[in-house]
């Protein structure tokens, strides 16, 4: 039996393609160029944006700025003390300064001052930035004893734990801490004590310069030395613009026998409850603890 079967088709050849690409299409004509006062409008208004969109987040953050140094200074301060006491012990003593540093700074805002700061210098303590004390030796006093009251408080905190846990770490931080509070009340500005003889006996400036004197005598610290240069700095400035105005003026020293009387009780008060604070924390040290 045949079959039928298809016969093939067959397509006529294709004509040979050329060996050479195709022509390109023309060029789009290039932009017609700017006038003069498009070419200088441009770039001023792309500025202009961007100024204003980064000029907008650089005022929503400057706020933050004191923040952000604050806290950097704080870790620096808790990096360098780690150096030589660990990180555990650093912690915690920067944290008693920095509750010292609030009470300076919440008096301040109390006297109607704004402080532009709080600023933490390893080895040195911390400071809050002020333009002003008050406007009064009174004023200068409560706001140099705040931070020891503060301090203070936030360091007996500490003896409870002591106790609970017999642990000799939170005695050493509290002793430590109790002696940062002791030593600022020396009658010397800068310090706390120089703060509060301002309105007790500016004299006590010069007996304080002369016990720091001493003491550096004794026993040679690098700390002392510069203590010692700042206030001599201090007491002869505040001592020699005296009857000029701002903190020297005469009225500025005027205060009630009363408000110096308390003023007194609360210094000498501090000095002796800090003084038994260091006694009962103190922690006997042997060579085996080295």
């Amino acid at each position: 039996m045949e079959i039928d079967r298809p016969q093939p088709q067959w397509l006529p050849p294709r004509a040979p393609q050329p060996l050479t690409d195709p022509p390109l299409s023309e060029p789009a004509a290039p932009p017609p160029p700017r006038t003069g006062v498009r070419r200088v409008l441009g770039p001023l208004v792309v500025l202009g944006a961007l100024l204003f969109k980064f000029g907008k987040a650089a005022l929503l953050l400057l706020p933050k700025a004191k923040v952000l140094t604050t806290s950097l200074s704080m870790v620096v301060s808790v990096a360098a003390y780690a150096l030589i006491w660990g990180w555990k012990f650093a912690v915690g003593f920067v944290a008693l300064l920095f509750v010292h540093e609030m009470g300076h700074y919440i008096q301040l805002r109390r006297e109607g001052v704004k402080p532009t700061g709080m600023l933490f210098i390893p080895f040195l303590g911390a400071a809050v930035g002020t333009r002003s004390l008050g406007g009064s030796a009174l004023a200068e006093a409560r706001v140099g004893l705040a931070g020891p009251i503060l301090g203070s408080l936030a360091t007996a905190a500490l003896v409870p734990i002591a106790l609970a846990t017999g642990d000799d770490f939170w005695k050493a931080l509290a002793f430590t801490g109790f002696f940062l509070n002791l030593f600022n009340l020396l009658p010397v500005v800068p310090l706390d004590g120089g703060r509060a003889f301002a309105a007790m006996a500016p004299w006590m400036w010069f007996v304080g310069l002369a016990a720091m004197a001493l003491l550096f005598f004794v026993a040679p610290n690098p700390i002392l030395l510069i203590i010692l240069l700042l206030g001599a700095f201090e007491t002869f400035r505040r001592w020699k613009e005296r009857k000029k105005g701002a903190e020297g003026n005469a009225a500025y020293y005027e205060v009630k026998p009363a408000h110096r009387l308390l003023v007194a009780g609360v210094y000498v008060g501090l000095v002796v409850l800090l003084a038994l604070g260091m006694d009962a924390t103190h922690v006997e040290r042997t060579f085996d603890d080295v």
